[in-house]
This record gives structure tokens, C-alpha cells and sequence, in this order.
């Protein structure tokens, strides 16, 4: 009955469903949920740093129930985000409406389509690997398949990443670091993969440009069939959920560096390297996304094991309340850059 928790990530979409129905300022339910139910909540409400017992872990790796609750994203995410789309399209929808809508729906592509794609993404299945891909799609962020799984876990808490944000950096001039110096890096990634292969390639084999094409299709078919108002719905919902990515991006790494040895190479990753929150709640709606150090010791590590690790630091806040917290520089600064000094 405890696994059953993981429920309530479906919330999300459901306020998403809701908006799209009742419209009005109904509209603006998902964004109340996001940003303001869940992160008052979690100020009342204990953390929680127990992990699963060493010996139930294979048992529950083996549990189905745990992937079916998120393949169960993907035909949400798309009926959600179609919806709104012919929504915009069909709709006379107020100035209000539009925008609470727009919002509403990126988060939902953030959360139950990049998040639930970034853990699809480490599976080694190749119907998880594609899945991932496809639940990408909607936030035009596919590059992040190459360049998260490459790049990012090795390159993470050191200058070459540009997802790990710097000591005193705003969260306004990283997005622009990052957005940009992700989808270089994937290139580059890319690039280097197919020269160091042994076979033959043809300009079908880079994986980048599949995924620059499969994006155009995406965008063309819905201005062909939906018109230039759902085109700029379908950006709009894209650019909100990859900024809320790179703003978690921003928050899970914030001013923490690997030491450079006198090799030349940075120190191995340790839990040290990655901002953790033990709050209930946003371990719940973010598939345990929120355990990042146990992560990225060990990037294959199913979410309904990942564990909470002492050596940690941990947030003063959940996720969806640091969220915010960022989006106030000074603020974040007085919050975390004390913190910051403070690590080993």
C-alpha cells in the first residue's frame, strides 16, 4: 500500500485536464498545484530520510507497477497537450485563459514528459530508450537524450557543464548557458560517436539529426492541421517545460565543484556533488528525482530505490518551492550561497 503514494504524481496531469475542461480561472490550476499548493504543504509536512532495506531491493526492481506508472505518462502527455492544442486552435480562449493554460500544460511536459523521459532514458530497454525519445518530443528538447546521458554525468559539477550552474550565476543567465551549451554538446557528442565507430554511417545514423527532422515534422504537422495559433501554443508549451528543466538543472547543482587533481582530471563524482531534498512530496511528484546524488553515483539505479545518502547537502526546501526561490536571485543567493562555502 506505501508504493501507492506515487499516485499522486498524477495529480499534475489531472489539474492539467481540469484547466483544459473548466477553463476560466480554472485555467491556472496546474500552476496553483506546482507552485503554490505543493510548496506550502511541504513546509508543514516531515522529510523523510529513510532508504528501502538493502535486501527488498532486487524484489522491487523486479515490480511492474512501478514502469506502468510511468509508461501511463506518455498517452497523458499527448492527449494533454493535444488537447490544449486544439484548444488554442478551436477555442476563443481569454488572454487569461491562454496563458494559465500555456503554463499549465508546459509544466505537464516537464514533469510528466522530460522528467519521466530523463529516467526512461538511463534504462537499458530499447522500447524505454525510445519511449524516452518520443516523450521529448513535445518540449523540442530530444538533444537531451545524447547530451544529459553523455555529457552531463560526466562532465557534472565541472566548468565543461554547462547544466551544473556556478556559485553567484542567476538562474536567467544560465538558462541561456545552458540551453545553448547543451544542444552544442550534443552535437559534439554525436559527432564523436560516429567517428569513432567501426561501421559505415550515413547522415541517418546521427541520431541529432533524426531528432532536428522528427522536431520539424512535429511543428509542421501542427501548423498544417491546427494553424499559427496552436504553432506558437506548441512553442510556448516546449520553451516553458525546458525552462523548468534547466531551472531544476540549475538548483541540483548550484556552486558545487569537483576538485581538480594534480592529473589534471576532476575528482570521480561523489554524493557531495549534487543538492538533495528529502521532502516528501516533491520525491512523490518527481519520481524520486529529488534523490540526485544516489543518481548520479549510480545513473541506472531504478527511482523507487534511489536512496538518501548523509553525505548530501541537502535544499532548506522541497524542489517545487526552490523552484521558485530561483526565480528570485537574491533571494536564492541569501539562501544558498552560505551553503554553498559551507560544503566539504
Amino acid at each position: 500500500m506505501r508504493d501507492l503514494k506515487y499516485l499522486f504524481a498524477y495529480l499534475v496531469p489531472a489539474s492539467a485536464l481540469l484547466g483544459l475542461a473548466w477553463q476560466g480561472l480554472w485555467s491556472w490550476l496546474t500552476v496553483g498545484l506546482a507552485f503554490g499548493i505543493l510548496p506550502l504543504v511541504e513546509l508543514f509536512t516531515p522529510k523523510s530520510t529513510k532508504n528501502v532495506p538493502k535486501e527488498e531491493e532486487e524484489d522491487r526492481v523486479r515490480q511492474i507497477f512501478f514502469d506502468c506508472l510511468l509508461y501511463a505518462n506518455a498517452p497523458l502527455l499527448f492527449g494533454i497537450v493535444g488537447w490544449y492544442l486544439w484548444a488554442v486552435a478551436a477555442q476563443s480562449l481569454t488572454g487569461s485563459e491562454l496563458i494559465g493554460l500555456t503554463l499549465g500544460v508546459g509544466i505537464v511536459a516537464s514533469t510528466s514528459g522530460i522528467n519521466v523521459a530523463h529516467e526512461l532514458g538511463h534504462r537499458s530497454k530499447n522500447f524505454e530508450q525510445v519511449l524516452a525519445q518520443i516523450m521529448l518530443l513535445p518540449s523540442l528538447y530530444q538533444h537531451f537524450f545524447v547530451e544529459h546521458n553523455r555529457g552531463h554525468h560526466k562532465n557534472v559539477a565541472t566548468d565543461d557543464d554547462p547544466a551544473s550552474a556556478k556559485l553567484g550565476e542567476n538562474v536567467f543567465r544560465f538558462w541561456r548557458r545552458s540551453v545553448l551549451g547543451g544542444w552544442r554538446n550534443a552535437w559534439a557528442l554525436e559527432r564523436e560517436r560516429l567517428a569513432k565507430s567501426d561501421q559505415p554511417t550515413t547522415f541517418w545514423d546521427n541520431v541529432m539529426l533524426r531528432f532536428s527532422i522528427s522536431q520539424t515534422i512535429w511543428l509542421g504537422a501542427i501548423f498544417f492541421f491546427l494553424g499559427w495559433q496552436a504553432f506558437f501554443g506548441a512553442i510556448g508549451i516546449a520553451t516553458i517545460s525546458f525552462l523548468l528543466l534547466e531551472t531544476v538543472n540549475y538548483i541540483e547543482h548550484y556552486g558545487l565543484r569537483r576538485k581538480i587533481l594534480a592529473t589534471g582530471r576532476p575528482e570521480p563524482v561523489s554524493p557531495r556533488h549534487s543538492w538533495n531534498s528529502d521532502h516528501e512530496l516533491g520525491r512523490i511528484f518527481l519520481y524520486e528525482l529529488t534523490r540526485h546524488s544516489d543518481h548520479h553515483f549510480k545513473s541506472t539505479r531504478k527511482y523507487q530505490i534511489l536512496r538518501h545518502i548523509d553525505e548530501s547537502p541537502q535544499l532548506p526546501f522541497g524542489y517545487p518551492a526552490s523552484i521558485v526561490l530561483a526565480l528570485l536571485p537574491p533571494l536564492w543567493f541569501h539562501l544558498m550561497d552560505n551553503r554553498v562555502v559551507q560544503c566539504p
